[in-house]
């Protein structure tokens, strides 16, 4: 069996397919900026593509036995079947005559004839899909085994393109008893995942309820594939999941709540908190997973971290013990070290409570200590001058040898003879003038200390 090739968005067709509810008529809505609309089959390549478009109808139609055609190098003979085969390739005013040929194709006495027809439907059914999907549903019964299998393939190429055409047919086909006839129907629906995936919740929405366990798992696993889709139907079916029997399903559909938690946080943690009381611990372990990517630090999902250091089940105390640094403050930390180490039964885990007991700027080394400690600001240069230039001292700095952005003339000639007094050229700073004193300033001198006031004495 040969599968067409997908024909890309923007690809000219003949006539646009739009899928429509059965039960409403309106076109279903995919949500995405490029629907299906743009999405079909380009006629598959064969060497009855190498036909005329006369001889193509004239051999569907039976008035011409055969034709030779030269494909890959070597001559071949095209009969009636091929011909069929063929009908996906006449040009657009061929198309009528075209359709009546191939709805007769399908009650051909010949089960080749009709095998051809089921080959060619999906591909014509982009350009004239009328009756079409009715004779699919009934040659998916033909009473040959061939043609049965012809019709189950055509079911799957046609799913993805034509999803409300083949709904009531994928639904029977979905829970059939025969393997490849099921086998069929679920690649079909996994395929329309891509295209439709509206189509495909209102599809395991009815699989949940069957009460066939495999028929649900595969309905899981199908919902993991659409949880991607932030629509109210495909949470409500993970909620229900959530709530199966059967273990595996419930398992299968935990898998897909990080997502979901990525999507909407509240819808997240409400199904993070039914999840993490699970009985089965692998259920738990995708609860803890989800509440991960949770603002961890706030609200419900802190409360479930810290009630699952508690848990029966060991990895689920070890996936909650490991979040504990991430969510609460270090003295928050050892009060809850301290508390659960009185029942904590693992030695591990124990010792990684312990571990965070542990606090180094306390409890360690001197180096530890040291380490602990943060170096301390640097001070800046001016004021480093101004401290040493007081006679303090700066870290190992010495006061006496104080840093000078100009170098003074003794610097910076070796041959300058050293002054008289170092002890008065010591206590001025080099380079500078002599500087006015307040009194100065307010105009007061020392000479008024010499002054003495007319008392009056010298008239004696």
């Amino acid at each position: 069996m040969m599968d067409g090739v997908v024909r890309t968005v923007g690809t000219s067709m003949s006539k646009e397919y739009i899928a429509r509810d059965p039960r409403t008529g309106l076109p279903i809505q995919t949500g995405r900026e490029s629907g299906p609309q743009g999405v079909s089959y380009e006629p598959v390549k064969g060497p009855w593509s190498m036909l005329l478009p006369a001889d193509m109808m004239s051999l569907a139609e039976g008035t011409l036995d055969e034709r030779s055609v030269r494909w890959n190098g070597q001559d071949q003979i095209m009969r009636r079947k091929d011909g069929v085969r063929a009908l996906s390739n006449v040009p657009q005013h061929m198309m009528q005559a075209a359709h009546r040929l191939l709805l007769r194709a399908f009650e051909d006495p010949d089960h080749r004839v009709r095998i051809a027809a089921l080959e060619v439907l999906p591909e014509f059914a982009v350009r004239k899909s009328d009756e079409l999907f009715d004779w699919l549903s009934v040659l998916l019964d033909d009473e040959h085994a061939q043609v049965r299998k012809a019709a189950s393939e055509s079911l799957a190429r046609a799913a993805p393109t034509f999803p409300s055409g083949v709904r009531s047919s994928l639904e029977n086909e979905l829970r059939s008893a025969d393997r490849h006839r099921s086998a069929c129907a679920w690649r079909g629906l996994e395929a329309l995942t891509n295209t439709w995936p509206d189509v495909v919740a209102e599809h395991v929405d009815t699989l949940l309820l069957e009460h066939d366990v495999v028929l649900r798992r595969k309905a899981a696993k199908l919902l993991n594939t659409i949880v991607a889709r932030k629509t109210s139907a495909v949470w409500d079916l993970v909620s229900w999941s959530m709530a199966d029997e059967d273990v595996q399903v419930r398992r299968t559909v935990a898998k897909s709540l990080p997502k979901l938690a990525k999507q909407d946080v509240r819808m997240g943690t409400v199904l993070a908190e039914r999840a993490i009381t699970d009985t089965d611990a692998d259920v738990r372990l995708a609860a803890i997973r989800t509440i991960e990517r949770l603002n961890r630090g706030h609200g419900r999902a802190r409360d479930l971290i810290i009630a699952g250091t508690r848990a029966d089940d060991i990895r689920v105390r070890r996936a909650c013990i490991a979040l504990l640094p991430k969510i609460m403050s270090e003295i928050e930390l050892r009060t809850l070290c301290d508390d659960l180490l009185k029942t904590e039964s693992d030695e591990q885990l124990a010792e990684t409570l312990r571990s965070y007991q542990y606090d180094a700027a306390l409890e360690g080394t001197e180096a530890e200590k040291n380490a602990a400690l943060s170096p301390a600001l640097p001070v800046p240069e001016l004021e480093k001058e101004i401290l040493l230039a007081e006679g303090k001292r700066v870290g190992m700095l010495d006061a006496e040898t104080p840093p000078s952005r100009n170098p003074s003339p003794s610097q910076s000639n070796p041959q300058h003879s050293e002054p008289e007094h170092p002890e008065v050229a010591s206590s001025t700073p080099r380079n500078s003038e002599r500087r006015p004193t307040q009194d100065e300033l307010m105009g007061y001198y020392d000479d008024d200390d010499d002054f003495e006031p007319d008392d009056g004495m010298d008239d004696w």
